[in-house]
């Protein structure tokens, strides 16, 4: 499996590579130079759960503002440089654990010699990442366009750019929104480098359609074994990139932890707002550091035997409901007292 022979590359006092759990990553959509604001964010990300952190450093206050986020934040944090490799080494000064980079729009090869020599000087790894809408003409004649093999081949490039400043700290980040593109793309690269890889669909989409395509992505391409961190990208709250992501590594066995909901689809059987109660059980369980299932089912009918798989349940009537555990009837109950009462179970769970 590649990402068992990865190299492994420390990012602040996290490790990805050679088999290490693959990590979850995301990004602030907050100003970088608000700092508090952007603690805020990262603090709610914290605890959604996610492990690795990325902030955009479009300018000099932006990098500074570093030095405020990190004494404040309990996760790596990754600075997101963009054609001025000033700011890379500026952010590297005030405490970023991992800078991200294309070499091929830093400015040139003698600013790009600059930014490896302070990454070498502070201890900081460099993703190096490329995507679909940022290949060179050179790349998109050769291949009639944007392809996965031109993709592999410009981000191959750039690597080569850093290991010619002998420097070998690097993880690789290609990205496409187009999904079996972006698959296609890990496959080629996973045959032709050791280096750990950042996955991710990139312009996903709306939570919608953001979250199937990061999915069926992922997914198709950690099966293979590929990937040491990923980020689901969606436009809209970042907290839902990471709640997405921990359930795609938990349903491909990627994570244990955390309570699995299940729920029934609904039908005409149903007489209990199932929709909001299942919604609010997701929401409500999302704390809890047990690894147990949870089902919530629409009527008492099917219920006990469907949520036979699960370890505890609730059920729904016509304005009552059942708890369930492990597919036993604990006892019935008026339909508003049933989300208590799981709670009160998952509060003393073990006991």
């Amino acid at each position: 499996m590649y990402r068992e022979h990865t190299k492994k590359i420390k990012i602040g006092d996290r490790v990805i590579g050679g088999g290490e759990p693959v990590l979850i990553q995301s990004m602030t959509n907050t100003r970088t130079q608000d700092a508090e604001a952007t603690v805020a964010q990262i603090l709610a990300l914290q605890e959604a759960g996610c492990e690795i952190i990325r902030c955009t450093v479009p300018d000099e206050e932006a990098a500074k503002a570093i030095a405020k986020i990190k004494p404040a934040i309990r996760i790596p944090l990754v600075a997101d440089i963009h054609f001025d490799y000033r700011m890379a080494i500026l952010a590297m000064e005030n405490g970023a654990d991992k800078i991200r980079i294309n070499p091929g729009n830093i400015g040139g090869r003698q600013k790009l010699s600059e930014v490896v020599r302070a990454a070498k000087e502070y201890g900081v790894p460099i993703r190096v990442g490329v995507n679909s809408g940022s290949l060179e003409k050179e790349i998109l004649e050769k291949y009639g366009g944007v392809t996965a093999e031109g993709l592999t081949e410009s981000a191959l490039d750039k690597v080569r750019m850093i290991e010619e400043e002998n420097y070998d700290r690097i993880v690789i980040s290609i990205k496409s929104s187009d999904v079996l593109m972006c698959v296609k793309a890990h496959e080629i690269i996973a045959e032709k480098t050791d280096y750990p890889l950042h996955v991710g669909i990139t312009e996903a989409g709306t939570l919608f359609g953001g979250t199937i395509k990061s999915s069926i992505g992922l997914s198709l391409i950690l099966d293979k074994g590929i990937g040491d961190t990923i980020r689901v990208s969606l436009t809209g709250d970042p907290v839902e990139e990471v709640k997405t992501a921990k359930l795609i590594l938990r349903t491909l066995g990627l994570r244990e932890g955390g309570i699995e909901v299940v729920s029934c689809p609904t039908c005409g059987r149903t007489k209990i707002d199932l929709i909001s109660l299942a919604n609010r059980v997701e929401t409500m369980v999302a704390g809890y550091p047990l690894n147990i299932k949870v089902a919530v089912m629409g009527c008492a009918v099917n219920g006990p035997g469907e949520a036979k798989e699960a370890d505890i349940g609730i059920a729904g009537g016509d304005g009552e409901g059942l708890l369930i555990k492990k597919g036993e009837i604990i006892r019935k109950m008026p339909e508003e007292e049933l989300l208590p009462a799981l709670k009160y179970e998952l509060d003393h769970w073990g006991e």
